[in-house]
Formats: C-alpha cells, structure tokens, sequence
C-alpha cells in the first residue's frame, strides 16, 4: 500500500482509507465479526488510515471499531472521526458549538476505547456557531492531547479558507484534510473546494469514491438499475445523485477499461480518482473481504494516463462562470513567460 501526506502535515496516510460507514449497519453493513476480518485484511495489505463518525449506525461504527482495535499496535494508525450531527433530541447535541465539539469528542474516544484521535473532522458547516468559538474549541482539544490534527467535510470553499485564516489569527491548528464526495460521477469539487484545499494546504479525501457501488459495474447493462439494498433505503438521494443516461455510459468504459487491463472496475475507478496529486486518499467501505480486496489493490496500482484521460473526457464536468471566462482571457494574457513559476495557483481545467 503506498501512502502521501496528508496536506502539508507530516502525517503520512494509505491512500485508501478504510470507511466504516458499514460497521453495524444492519441493513447494508456489515456485523463485528465481519468488521474484524475487514480490518485485518486492511492492516495486512499495509493500510494504516481508518475514518468513521459518531452519526454511523447510531454510535455503533465506533463502538465496534473500539471493539476490533484490541490487540493492534495503536501508534502504526491513524483513526479519525467526526462530529456535526445531532446525537440526542437536545439542542445543544448538535453542530459545532464548544460545548458540543467537546463533549462529542470525549464520547466518541470513549466509544473507541481511545486516549486520542489522530484527525478529529467537523463533518458540515454550522451557521449558528462563529466560526471563532468552533475552531478555537478544536484547538484546545488538540492542545489537551485528545487530538492530533483537525479537518473538515462538506465545507464550501470560502468557509474552508474563513476558517483557516481565523485559526491562524487566533494561533491555533488549521484543517491539514477536507473530506468530500468525489467519483468519476460526481466531479464538482474540481472547481472551487481542490483549488482551495491546495492553496490552504490540505489534503483532500473522497467519500462516496464508487459512487455508492454504482462504479463497481454491478449495475452494467440495465437502463436504470433495479436499487439494492442501500439504494432502497436512500434512493430518495442517490438516484439523483449518481444515476443518469450519460452516468451509467461512463461505468461501462470503466468495466471496458478494466476487461482490457485485467483489472476490477473498482481499481480502475479509485485509480482515476488518484491520479490527481492534490487527492490524498480514497474511502473505501464494504460488507465483505472479497468486496474490500479491488479497492485495496488501488492502493498499490497505478491508472495508465491514457486510460485516466478516456475516462475524464467521458463525462466532463461543466465549472461555468468563471472558468469559461477565464478560459478566454486568462489563457490569452497570462502566457506570454517560458515557463510557469512554481508559485502558480490551482485552477479548475482551461485548456
């Protein structure tokens, strides 16, 4: 399993993550046992990186993973979580308020049987709290030791930025991660979130990368695929999310791709994702080891440029306004050197 840093931290992570969103999941996860076999198997295909949430399963996610970690060496793991969702029917169970982060950070380490978490996430904005209160929260956790780095999910770019700059005048600990939905499907982080975890220096990690089981093909050959489980269960939000004419052509270059390299269309689909450099790791979940074991192989295997463009130009995202206006006149006006300095900024593609 190969590793990056994640951000600008030094903290070195799998690029694959394993996602536990199925851990005690009864109606498309997966039991403790089964949990454990997947967590072996991570850990002996070299992957060290393990993300959950207080919201997965109701609790039960941590509590299992707490269970399954007995007997593995701590220190070689990077464990992270997160916190934003409402826990109980209180006010206050909710959101990103000091009180709340803090009180959701104790539980979950209890929950894991953990003295610390190595990257601790707000998992979505709080319109209510200033920004001041949750990220100076954040930063007495990890002055008390109970966290090592802190990161954000589902964020929009500006929030990410206002967020870093009032850590940096306050003194304490920037996001070094933004966690957000990215598959060959879904592309919209390309235009404004990459270009702004570059510039601030994060690492960017993708849920959702087989767009919930859409790209592993298993769907290949229907017009519009008959839900499984997971997609009866929140088909209200994934089919418009992932299913269309267009969406189901491209998971069929992806099986094509995959055939004419030997490879699971699961490894060619997280393998495109880490093409891009700015990506630090993929999510992987499953219900299974046999499942688990194509997205594992992504963490070693390589996507060949040729194969990483087809599917690219597949399916191009459209990043409107500005992007096309800066595709005439940012490429016209501001190539006029022999080569690009070292300081240039990420942009969505113009050429």
């Amino acid at each position: 399993m190969k590793h990056r840093y994640l951000g600008n931290s030094g903290l070195a992570v799998s690029r694959v993550c394993l996602g536990t969103m199925t851990f005690g999941n009864k109606s498309w996860g997966c039991d403790e046992a089964t949990s454990q076999a997947l967590l072996d198997a991570y850990i002996d295909s070299g992957g060290n990186f393990i993300d959950t949430a207080d919201l997965y399963s109701d609790t039960e996610s941590e509590k299992i993973l707490g269970n399954i970690l007995k007997g593995k060496n701590r220190d070689d793991l990077v464990i992270a979580s997160k916190c934003w969702f409402p826990m109980n029917e209180s006010p206050n169970a909710r959101g990103l308020s000091r009180k709340h982060i803090i009180e959701a950070c104790e539980a979950s380490l209890t929950r894991m049987n953990l003295d610390y978490m190595d990257l601790y996430q707000i998992h979505g904005p709080d319109p209510y709290t200033p920004i001041e209160e949750t990220m100076s929260a954040l930063d007495d956790l990890v002055r008390s030791g109970k966290i090592r780095y802190i990161g954000c999910s589902n964020l929009y770019a500006w929030q990410i930025v206002k967020a870093n700059a009032t850590a940096d005048k306050q003194g304490g600990a920037p996001f070094i991660s933004g966690q957000y939905l990215y598959n060959l499907i879904r592309r919209d982080i390309e235009t404004e979130i990459i270009p702004a975890c570059v510039d601030q220096g994060m690492g960017v990690l993708c849920w959702s990368p087989l767009a919930s089981g859409l790209l592993t093909g298993k769907y290949q050959g229907v017009d519009i695929p008959e839900p499984g489980l997971r997609f009866k269960e929140m088909g209200h939000i994934l089919n418009d999310r992932f299913i269309w004419k267009e969406a189901l052509e491209l998971v069929d270059m992806v099986c094509q791709i995959g055939d004419e390299l030997g490879k699971n269309p699961v490894t060619v689909a997280l393998s495109w994702i880490l093409k891009d450099q700015a990506i630090t790791s993929v999510l992987a979940g499953s219900r299974s080891v046999e499942q688990l074991q194509p997205s594992l192989e992504a963490g070693e295997w390589d996507l060949p440029d040729e194969h990483a463009q087809k599917l690219t130009e597949k399916l191009p995202h459209e990043h409107g306004y500005p992007c096309d206006w800066m595709k005439v006149c940012l490429l016209s006006n501001f190539t006029k050197t022999e080569r690009v300095p070292n300081r240039v900024q990420r942009f969505p593609p113009l050429a």
